[in-house]
């Protein structure tokens, strides 16, 4: 039993870690939003998981189909590795493509285009940790995540593409073999969401999961990593020797609480990984400021640690219109994919 702070004794120090602490104590009671909200996914405790995937699989279709032409095969769009035509030089393209015996005997700048590899081989790893079952804006972090793989899989599975994941919740690891179609993603989609939920208040290991695709060694393609990437940053390594044959996005999923507290008054906080209680001084304008500053020194680790492996950074958040995130990011990635000439 852990006995409850008195109201007179000091005010507590902000947690190292708030985002892991600082879930209210009555989960469910998320305001405002709901899964027919713009720019919410659905909320998968609502109704009937197939009706709720159908509805999240027309919505990522009406708003990302046409988002990836031609050539550009995954969420990564990269400049590929096949030599294809070339074409004039434009202020802006990648120098180091230059095609010097076209250029030379033209007296005409030109660049080789490249073409992306074919069959690309993606592989997720979702975190559905107990830290995954908060929210208090549209949506639970854990419907976010799941929302983030529809779209992973609707932007990649295609033209002989393979997709397929490695979840963990902190008391189970599930693996799904890559494989290709749009009706095995849907099947894969389906198994995650039916993934039961953390009891036990282990945290998934993602250091773990992540090994798991460095050993034995795939062929190159994309990995995915969805996770709020809270609790310890030993999940640094394995992505790092995982950069050095992939292509890397990280997918990180955030609520706004864990970002900064409202003034409440005194609230009763629990750790669903742990059970741990803690009454917080929501209304201490101080702490307040140094939860903020201690959230904000978080997320700028994590986002250095993501650098540091290679990673393509997107963050999802419960309180915006997600999609709109996703393309905002693709598009981002194309523009320098391309040197920064559009096309």
């Amino acid at each position: 039993m852990i006995r409850r702070r008195r109201r007179e004794e000091p005010l507590p120090a902000a947690p190292e870690h708030p985002g892991l602490l600082l879930h209210p104590a009555t989960p469910g009671s998320a305001a405002g939003g709901g899964p027919g909200d713009d720019g919410a996914p659905p909320r998968f405790t609502d109704g009937p998981a197939d009706v709720l995937l159908r509805r999240l699989e027309l919505t990522v279709r009406r708003r990302l189909d046409g988002l990836l032409q031609g050539d550009h095969l995954g969420l990564v769009p990269g400049s590929g590795s096949e030599a294809g035509d070339s074409r004039t030089y434009h202020a802006g393209d990648d120098v180091r493509r230059m095609d010097w015996p076209v250029t030379a005997r033209t007296q005409v700048a030109h660049v080789r285009e490249t073409i992306a590899d074919r069959e690309l081989e993606t592989w997720a790893v979702v975190d559905l940790s107990a830290s995954l079952d908060f929210g208090t804006a549209n949506c639970q972090k854990r419907d976010l995540a799941i929302a983030g793989l529809a779209a992973v899989g609707h932007l990649t599975v295609h033209g002989g593409n393979r997709l397929g994941a490695v979840v963990t919740t902190g008391e189970r690891v599930d693996r799904y073999p890559a494989m290709p179609g749009r009706l095995a993603a849907e099947r894969l989609l389906r198994s995650v969401v039916a993934t039961p939920r953390a009891e036990s208040g282990r945290r998934g290991d993602l250091a773990a999961a992540l090994e798991t695709l460095r050993r034995p060694l795939r062929r190159r393609g994309l990995v995915v990593v969805i996770s709020d990437f809270l609790g310890d940053s030993d999940w640094e390594r394995p992505l790092r020797g995982l950069g050095t044959r992939h292509d890397l996005l990280a997918v990180e999923v955030v609520d706004p609480r864990e970002l900064e507290l409202p003034d409440v008054g005194l609230l009763t906080v629990v750790d669903p990984e742990t059970g741990e209680t803690l009454e917080v001084p929501t209304g201490d304008a101080e702490f307040r400021a140094r939860y903020a500053e201690g959230a904000a020194a978080q997320r700028e680790r994590v986002a250095a640690a993501l650098r540091r492996a290679g990673a393509g950074h997107l963050q999802l958040r419960t309180d915006r219109d997600w999609l709109m995130d996703v393309v905002r990011f693709v598009a981002e990635r194309r523009r320098a994919g391309n040197g920064g000439a559009s096309r």
